[in-house]
């Protein structure tokens, strides 16, 4: 394993703003720094349509959240179209929010699929026309806005969220994989621009004849994600005191994410280092948590965690261990470096952006599992070699805000509203 000797500088020192998103505002928060005399730099209006939204939780959601309430901020007007979510109370009609029926996704508890007529996104649309639209997944509810903003001339942005096509095989479809993939290249290449949060999907999505992708990183809230979340108290209810190691996953616990590695690595670490005390703390929920449960015993599952309560996990475990090889990026990788972790990881996604193998984490090539366990190995190594990498994952973490992600999306959407040549509409060929 690689080792780098510089000495990082301090970890900085925030206050803890948590990030809060009213999904249905009744106006507009307006930046008086945006507000401009140049039609360059005039208010647009947004439709943002998306299968799921804040305060459910998952990486779409939380990327979406944060670009909706971004975009608000600079004086835009953002339109959200969107299912109506579990057990959510009746809101009042709103010009900026649209609500319709929701279907279950089989395997993922939570989550559903929007149904919505296009006919009535084309009479809403009619009557105010949106400058662009973003689609975030590419479920009916999707479809269908992309079919209507086609139909009026309005320019779309699509964005590449989820590898539905890999995890189609992890379910047990992988026959219906090549169906699949060939729905989603029609989908994407019938919108403007496709938008991808990693070099690394970029470049998978253009070997695979997806058309015009570019590139939209993610960020990360360092003053909500920091070392400063530290608890003991929760550190002694897992069990552990200074100097013990806290083994920490975050995440869905579904077959797509790999998690087979998180047990098998986790029993290479106690092997390896037998009098070093360690525990293996899991935080979140899936169809794979009772099959995990029996087969850790000894491990603590801490359940869905929201924003400070998360921050404080994170805060409080010493590494990180990611082992999916199925992520689109993994905004967890990000909020694990920010909070002073050292992760462990394979090289691609956020991992291959934001992690420097020897320096600020620990890297394995996509696959091989040997190279995964001896990279979690070499973080524990020693104690200071696990120092050193927690204060410069955090130092690489604190430069990755949302406002440089926002100002390219704005880029992006304004480019596309400003382009009138609009493709020909077709038929879905499989």
């Amino acid at each position: 394993m690689l080792g780098v000797n510089s000495k990082p500088s301090s970890v900085d020192k925030f206050t803890a703003n948590p990030h809060v998103i009213n999904p249905s505002p009744n106006r507009h928060i307006r930046d008086m720094r945006s507000v401009d005399t140049d039609p360059m730099n005039a208010p647009l209006h947004i439709t943002l349509i998306t299968e799921t939204f804040p305060p459910e939780i998952n990486g779409v959601a939380n990327t979406l959240g944060r670009l909706f309430d971004g975009l608000r901020l600079r004086g835009h007007r953002v339109e959200l179209v969107r299912p109506r979510q579990v057990n959510e109370q009746s809101q009042a009609a709103d010009a900026n929010l649209l609500l319709c029926r929701g279907w279950p996704i089989p395997g993922y508890s939570g989550l559903q699929w929007g149904q919505l007529s296009m006919h009535k996104l084309l009479r809403r649309w009619k009557r105010q026309r949106p400058d662009v639209v973003y689609i975030a997944t590419e479920g009916p509810l999707g479809l269908s806005a992309l079919r209507a903003a086609r139909r009026l001339g309005i320019n779309v942005i699509s964005g590449f969220h989820t590898n539905f096509q890999q995890y189609s095989i992890e379910y047990g479809f992988g026959f219906f994989s090549r169906v699949l993939t060939h729905y989603l290249r029609w989908f994407h290449n019938h919108s403007q621009t496709t938008v991808v949060p990693s070099v690394s999907q970029k470049l998978e999505l253009e070997r695979r004849g997806f058309e015009r992708v570019e590139l939209l990183a993610r960020g990360v809230d360092s003053q909500l994600f920091h070392p400063a979340k530290r608890s003991s108290t929760l550190r002694g209810r897992w069990g552990l005191n200074d100097g013990d190691i806290a083994v920490l996953h975050v995440g869905r616990l579904a077959p797509e994410k790999n998690l087979g590695l998180l047990k098998t690595s986790f029993e290479a670490l106690k092997t390896t280092y037998p009098t070093q005390t360690m525990k293996l703390v899991i935080v979140g929920d899936g169809p794979q948590r009772a099959l995990m449960e029996k087969q850790l015993p000894d491990a603590i599952f801490c359940g869905m965690q929201r924003a400070e309560a998360l921050a404080t996990h994170y805060a409080s475990a010493d590494v990180f261990v990611f082992p999916s090889l199925t992520e689109t990026f993994g905004n967890v990788v990000l909020e694990a470096l920010a909070s002073g972790l050292g992760v462990i990881a394979y090289d691609e996604a956020a991992a291959a952006q934001h992690i420097r193998h020897g320096h600020n984490g620990a890297l394995a090539m996509p696959g091989d599992e040997e190279g995964f366990i001896d990279a979690a190995r070499w973080v524990l190594e020693d104690s200071e070699t696990l120092r050193r990498v927690r204060l410069n994952a955090r130092q690489h973490a604190s430069r990755q805000g949302w406002e440089a992600i926002i100002d390219v999306f704005e880029r992006q959407l304004r480019h596309a509203s400003e382009q009138s040549k609009v493709m020909p509409m077709g038929h879905i060929q499989v």
